[in-house]
């Protein structure tokens, strides 16, 4: 339960963050996390971010979202690419984005395999998605990695995308809807049927 009465996912745990912390992943999960996402701009984005977040918790990222925005020019794929290493020392200088040289690279590097793409992204994408399954009964039963996120893992590889593994991929899956891991008793209403 929460201040509003509604039941949400475990991993928002309002005991266990900060009021400010709190709204931002509410605001994340309650509108955001588990929609169906077909847009290739927002899809090259949640790539990048999913990227970014590697390692670290997706709240820091979230904190950062806009200076993310910002600083890789709303995500625009065709400029993105086109960065060289001026625009990798600015990135590196930018406290407000995690500054990471690999995954900055990896950034620009996936901005070109999108380029690349005889195929839109999003339709690449939603290709792995798997066929609609019941929401599990708790965040146990989520799992990490799926035959659907490694296989679009790895094509993504061979396309020459970075920092795409098996368990980035289920990540992004389910934070654009190609999967529903709300919980059976989550408020957050169904999308997938």
């Amino acid at each position: 339960m929460t201040v509003d009465d509604r039941i949400r996912c475990a991993w928002i745990d309002e005991s266990r963050l900060s009021p400010e912390d709190f709204v931002i992943y509410r605001d994340y999960h309650d509108t955001e996390w588990g929609q169906p996402l077909r847009d290739s701009k927002a899809l090259f984005e949640r790539v990048t971010l999913e990227a970014f977040q590697s390692g670290l918790s997706w709240l820091i990222i979230l904190r950062k979202r806009e200076n993310f925005r910002r600083a890789f020019h709303r995500f625009d794929v065709e400029r993105v690419a086109r960065y060289g290493e001026r625009d990798i020392t600015r990135l590196m200088a930018d406290a407000g984005i995690v500054r990471n040289r690999a995954k900055i690279e990896a950034t620009i590097a996936n901005a070109r395999a999108v380029g690349d793409l005889d195929v839109d992204l999003a339709e690449l994408l939603w290709s792995f998605a798997p066929s609609p399954r019941p929401r599990p009964a708790r965040m146990a039963d989520v799992p990490a990695v799926t035959p659907e996120s490694t296989a679009m893992a790895k094509e993504l590889k061979r396309r020459g995308f970075r920092f795409v593994g098996p368990t980035t991929a289920y990540a992004l899956m389910q934070a654009t809807g190609m999967v529903d891991d709300h919980t059976a008793d989550c408020w957050v209403p169904a999308t997938i049927q």
